[in-house]
C-alpha cells in the first residue's frame, strides 16, 4: 500500500473533498463514514472538539477500506498527534498555522493540512513540511484574495478552501487555484438521517468532480 501523503493526492484528485464531521459520535461513526463513502467521499476528518473523536476515528479506521483516509480536524496541540496516530489516524488538520505541530506531523509520517489565511502563515506551513494548506476561512478573503496568495505560492501548492464553501461557490475557488474543499455543516451536522447526508454528499461530489474537470 502507498504511503499516506500519496495516497492523499490521489484520493483527493478523484474526490477533492474533506469530510469534517464536527459533532460526531462514536454511535454513529460507522454507518456516517459508510455513507460518505459509499457517496465518494474518500478523505473524513473528524475535530477534536467533538465527543470522543478518538474512539470516532478507530471506528471509522476500522470499518472503511483501505481506500478511505481518516483523521483528526482542530489539532492545535504537539501531543495529540500521537493520539491521532495512536487511534489510526493518518491526516491532520488544524486551524491554524503552528510549526510544531507541522513538524510532529510530518515526522510521524501523517499527512498535514494546517489552516491559514496570509502568505506569511502559508510559507511558514510549507517551510515546516505540510503537504496541503487549508485556507480558513475561505469565505473572509473571498476567491479574489485566494488567487493573490496562490499568485505568490509555489506550483506544488494543494490548497484546500474551507469555511463559506458549498457546491455553489466550489467554480469560482477552483478557478484561482483551490484544488479542492473541506466541508463542515453543510455536509454533516449531528443528528442528520442518513437520507440528508446521502444526498448532501452526492451533490457535493458531483459539484466538486465537475468544477475540478473544466478547471
Amino acid at each position: 500500500m502507498s504511503n499516506p501523503t500519496q495516497r492523499f493526492h490521489e484520493q483527493f484528485k478523484i474526490c477533492p473533498i474533506v469530510a469534517i464531521l464536527r459533532g460526531l459520535s462514536p454511535d454513529d461513526a460507522e454507518w456516517v463514514g459508510a455513507t460518505l463513502f459509499e457517496s465518494g467521499v474518500r478523505i473524513i476528518e473528524v475535530p477534536l472538539n467533538s465527543p470522543f473523536p478518538l474512539k470516532s476515528i478507530e471506528i471509522l479506521r476500522k470499518t472503511l477500506p483501505v481506500e478511505a483516509i481518516i483523521g483528526a480536524g482542530t489539532v492545535t496541540q504537539q501531543a495529540d498527534v500521537s493520539a491521532v496516530a495512536n487511534a489510526g489516524g493518518e491526516i491532520v488538520v488544524s486551524p491554524n498555522t503552528d510549526p510544531e505541530v507541522i513538524r510532529e506531523t510530518v515526522a510521524q509520517d501523517l499527512i498535514s493540512a494546517p489552516g491559514c489565511l496570509t502568505p506569511t502563515e502559508a510559507f511558514a506551513a510549507l517551510n515546516a513540511g505540510a503537504h496541503a494548506l487549508k485556507i480558513f476561512p475561505a469565505s473572509v478573503i473571498g476567491s479574489s484574495g485566494i488567487k493573490a496568495i496562490h499568485a505568490t505560492l509555489p506550483d506544488t501548492a494543494t490548497l484546500i478552501a474551507v469555511g463559506g464553501v458549498g457546491a455553489s461557490n466550489m467554480a469560482d475557488f477552483i478557478e484561482v487555484g483551490v484544488a479542492g474543499f473541506g466541508l463542515g455543516s453543510s455536509l454533516f451536522y449531528p443528528g442528520i438521517s442518513q437520507s440528508d447526508l446521502a444526498a448532501r454528499a452526492i451533490t457535493n461530489v458531483k459539484s466538486a468532480q465537475a468544477a475540478t474537470e473544466h478547471s
